[in-house]
């Protein structure tokens, strides 16, 4: 029997299984987005859906989170975010 493992929402703040949501994890200064939660490092999780991925862009949900400062890497990750939802 599978164990869930709840998370926080960094969008829309509610606790969900770990499989409904995309990892963004920060390992040596590069940031991942990492749907099958393979790479440690400090991470954070949000929803896979539109509404929460604006809602983390609009509060600088990953720089808080990660406790990351390099906005050029924040940008390339917020617009590879916004791409995920596209892809099947």
């Amino acid at each position: 029997m599978k164990k869930n493992i709840l998370r926080q929402c960094k969008g829309c703040r509610n606790i969900k299984n770990r499989e409904e949501m995309v990892k963004i994890t920060l390992f040596n200064n590069s940031l991942f987005i990492n749907p099958n939660s393979k790479i440690m490092g400090r991470s954070i999780y949000v929803c896979k859906n539109e509404e929460c991925i604006k809602n983390l862009i609009k509060t600088k949900g990953i720089k808080r989170g990660l406790k990351f400062n390099d906005g050029e890497i924040i940008k390339e990750t917020e617009e590879k975010l916004k791409n995920f939802l596209i892809l099947p």
